[in-house]
């Protein structure tokens, strides 16, 4: 058992922050009180002066894909062989090495929706997993947990630059619809004794289990990603959204979220010319379920509560800012049934800060996952 004793606790549960003592036990928060006496047994933190959050979250990230060490070998975010992808599986492709893990955790950064880049139209599935580990397989909580489409610049740079389709945005659209359209005929027709490996990918998306996962940057990459989720009655996500501001009711309207970012990064591309920490906060002020990321390796996810504290500064207000990287980012990635929130019964994923998060000149004093300390002070 280990039990975190005198911290303030802000369990991002709707309660204002309270002093309170968290028992865990099996990698599980069981108790949390004003007081909990220990067993003889039970490792105690002492977090007096400290502040208690729920781990943080990368709600879109490559992390242990594309490597903190990027080279052509160990960048494997991308197949480019076709646009066409989505039996692809990030897992397949982590290396829970990658020193990435290490920076993340030691930023209180617990947990990452992880999978492919953007090049195909269809990239292929998205999981969440935890940051620390050494099977990638035992830091799964979701997978698949999106099935990822892109639109925009990357594609038709991938594939139009060499003559192939798609070259054009009209092109994306349209092999994203075509294929959608033939998984949706496929499950019709009920195909119980002859599946198909490269459609039934496709099963938990047609069932509302998991969202499209859209990398879109401008307006109309944005509208052409909620067209066609409306139009085959499936959920999303709009990831990126750099231009999100300028059609914030649009967005609000269709009811999807938005995952926020990279909003440190440079402006590299032309879609990203009006890249700003604005958006998130009028996004949030339209009624849009936010989420922040760092989008790693392109800003490197220790940064996402840096990222969080600018988005607060530039008006989305810091208890919104918070709930961009604990649990609005665990109920777009659809796993705040275990993480996201300081609640009994959930994970516990958790970190002990001295100061601010958001501030640069915070410390984080500790990183707790699945109810083990992995950082403390500093060392692992």
């Amino acid at each position: 058992m280990l039990l975190i004793k005198n911290g303030l606790l802000h369990t991002m549960e709707n309660d204002a922050p309270f002093c309170a003592d968290i028992l865990i036990d099996k990698g599980k928060i069981i108790e949390i009180k004003k007081q909990i006496v220990p067993s003889n047994e039970t490792e105690i933190f002492n977090a007096k002066n400290l502040n208690v959050y729920p781990g943080f979250i990368d709600a879109h990230s490559h992390i242990g894909i594309a490597e903190d060490r990027i080279s052509s070998q160990n960048d494997t975010s991308n197949e480019n062989t076709n646009p066409i992808t989505p039996a692809i599986r990030g897992i397949d492709s982590v290396n829970p090495m990658d020193s990435a893990f290490h920076n993340a955790i030691a930023a209180g950064v617990t947990g990452a929706m992880v999978g492919p880049g953007s090049s195909n139209a269809i990239g292929g599935q998205f999981a969440f997993i935890k940051n620390h580990g050494r099977c990638i397989d035992d830091m799964i909580i979701l997978a698949p947990a999106a099935i990822k489409i892109a639109f925009g610049e990357n594609p038709m740079n991938c594939y139009g630059l060499n003559g192939n389709m798609p070259s054009s945005r009209m092109g994306i659209a349209s092999l994203v619809r075509e294929e959608l359209f033939r998984a949706r005929q496929y499950f019709s027709q009920n195909q119980s004794d002859n599946k198909d490996f490269m459609l039934e990918c496709y099963r938990e998306l047609f069932e509302k289990k998991i969202p499209l996962k859209a990398h879109a940057h401008r307006t109309d990459d944005i509208l052409t990603a909620i067209r066609i989720a409306k139009e085959f009655d499936l959920d999303l996500t709009i990831d990126h959204c750099t231009e999100g501001h300028l059609i914030a009711e649009e967005i609000a309207k269709s009811g999807y979220p938005a995952i926020v970012g990279p909003s440190l990064a440079s402006r590299s591309k032309d879609e990203v010319s009006l890249s700003d920490f604005k958006t998130a906060g009028i996004l949030h002020k339209a009624g849009v379920r936010v989420a922040i990321t760092t989008d790693h390796p392109v800003s490197r996810i220790q940064y996402l509560p840096l990222c969080a504290g600018i988005a607060a500064k530039e008006g989305l207000g810091k208890s919104a800012a918070l709930r961009a990287i604990t649990i609005n980012a665990a109920r777009i990635c659809r796993v705040d049934h275990r993480t996201g929130s300081l609640k009994v019964g959930k994970d516990a994923d958790i970190v002990i800060t001295e100061g601010d998060p958001l501030e640069i000149n915070s410390d984080v004093k500790a990183t707790i996952i699945n109810g083990e300390i992995v950082w403390r002070n500093g060392r692992k």
